[in-house]
């Protein structure tokens, strides 16, 4: 991946077509989107996964567009209020498990904030409401790809003070509660894609990494355990691979109290009209 110091979102620029709007014209810094349901361009590029390889080659990974922060509870309250089958107690068990919206329970909703990211949903849950907007979840390639910029270059893994800034959050107490969605952009113009929740990924079954034996069944425990990360590259990068140890070891119908998701898009997906 080419290294720039200048945001991705920031070069674009207003173009001036004559003398007369010229002076009138003057580059324009263009502030990423953000909010609920705004998503951003990401371009084509590669990453070196920490997933092993048979070659070790660089991934591509093809253009497409990303939500600038994850989904929220009060989107997601949106979206079951349209889709009744995924309320909590309506959703089958094949499809969610029994701690699936937990977080609502006892809870006056009406007075959730916009800016609470949604946690305890499922694989399934989460792929429903992607596709309800003509998303989908990303891909792990396109979750690392993105996850790896800091907020001048796209590729900050090697540099240690960002490793430390990430791995602060990971020591922190499982029971803090998740923070607001809306933090600084990345290089891409990407919120939160560390330091907030985790996030489930559409090829999360294919990462095939063993968990430790002794967490097995508990997802939640397994989130604060670097266990799996013997198969994998860049060891170093702690932070990301504790996030493939999770991965693995769920199912599609798994919750945990600090995973949620954002969705993604195919660059020539349009989206679906309200």
């Amino acid at each position: 991946m080419k290294a720039n110091s200048t945001p991705h979102w920031v070069l674009a620029k207003v173009a001036c077509v004559s003398i007369s709007t010229a002076l009138a014209c003057c580059p324009i810094l263009a502030a990423p989107p953000s909010g609920p349901g705004s998503y951003i361009a990401i371009p084509a590029g590669q990453i070196q996964s920490v997933l092993s390889s048979a070659d070790n080659a660089p991934v591509p990974v093809a253009a497409f567009a990303m939500r600038t922060e994850p989904v929220t509870t009060t989107e997601f309250l949106a979206f079951t209020a349209a889709h009744s089958q995924w309320q909590r107690g309506k959703t089958p068990a094949v499809f969610a498990n029994v701690s699936y919206l937990r977080q609502l329970v006892g809870r006056d909703i009406t007075k959730i904030g916009n800016a609470e990211p949604l946690t305890s949903v499922s694989w399934f849950a989460a792929e429903a409401f992607c596709e309800s907007e003509g998303a989908r979840l990303p891909t792990w390639h396109e979750w690392e790809y993105v996850a790896a910029a800091d907020s001048t270059v796209p590729d900050a893994r090697a540099n240690p003070q960002w490793r430390a800034t990430i791995l602060a959050w990971y020591s922190q107490p499982s029971s803090n509660a998740p923070l607001a969605t809306g933090g600084p952009a990345n290089f891409y113009g990407v919120r939160d894609m560390h330091g907030l929740i985790w996030e489930w990924v559409e090829d999360f079954n294919a990462l095939l990494v063993s968990a430790d034996s002794r967490n097995q069944g508990d997802p939640d425990q397994l989130q604060y355990c670097g266990a799996g990360a013997i198969s994998l590259q860049d060891r170093q990068n702690y932070a990301i691979l504790m996030r493939v140890a999770l991965l693995s070891s769920l199912q599609e119908a798994d919750t945990t109290t600090h995973l949620g998701f954002r969705c993604a898009r195919d660059q020539s997906k349009e989206p679906v009209p309200p």
